[in-house]
């Protein structure tokens, strides 16, 4: 049999499909934190602080890393974990979303989602159909995602921009703790599995 011949049509896909690449998925996260930080911020929302909140949003537990911190039972609860793979490179995500922060919510603004008054600094907030959006999510993922973002701007509403800077800046520079997950947990060599370990899919044991 021989291998199939690639034709110049084939679309070549990365091994691994990362969520915050899909400009949608980033924009539904938008509009769910927007209708959150209206609680606490009526007037609407700078761009740095929003960028603070975007990102410690969808990685809350950079923020809630100590097993007695207040919040992160609740937050573990909502299905989020810092042994994934991701909370590895938080600092390199954090840069990578920042800069694509401005183009998601000039987006949001050209589908009159989201407006901007300039009252001091330039303010963002959702529109009435913005509004309207966020409350028709239903996904499992935007009940936790609203959880998340909750906790965040409650804890970090009023904390200055100095030291938000520095606070987020500090959280993603983390590389290892307690709840991080090692590469090389994730590979065995054959020969250190057990004969228990050898089950096939079906179930039934196979003969080493």
């Amino acid at each position: 049999m021989t291998a199939p011949s690639h034709s110049a049509h084939t679309v070549h896909r990365p091994p691994v499909a990362v969520p915050e690449d899909d400009t949608v998925f980033r924009l539904a996260q938008l509009v769910l934190l927007l209708h959150v930080v209206a609680e606490f911020h009526p007037d609407g929302v700078e761009l740095e602080r929003l960028g603070a909140y975007d990102f410690i949003a969808a990685n809350p537990l950079l923020m809630a890393s100590s097993d007695d911190d207040p919040d992160r039972f609740e937050l573990l609860m909502a299905g989020f974990d810092d042994r994934a793979l991701s909370y590895a490179s938080a600092a390199q995500r954090f840069a990578t979303r920042r800069e694509r922060l401005k183009h998601d919510l000039a987006l949001l603004l050209a589908y009159d989602l989201a407006t901007a008054a300039v009252r001091g600094h330039v303010l963002y907030r959702l529109t009435n159909a913005g509004v309207d959006m966020a409350t028709r999510f239903t996904a499992m993922y935007a009940r936790s995602y609203t959880t998340a973002a909750t906790i965040v701007v409650r804890r970090l509403r009023k904390v200055r921009p100095g030291p938000l800077r520095e606070r987020v800046t500090e959280w993603t520079r983390q590389t290892s703790g307690p709840h991080r997950i090692d590469l090389a947990d994730l590979f065995v060599e054959p020969e250190q599995l057990s004969e228990p370990d050898a089950v096939a899919e079906d179930g039934v044991d196979r003969p080493s």
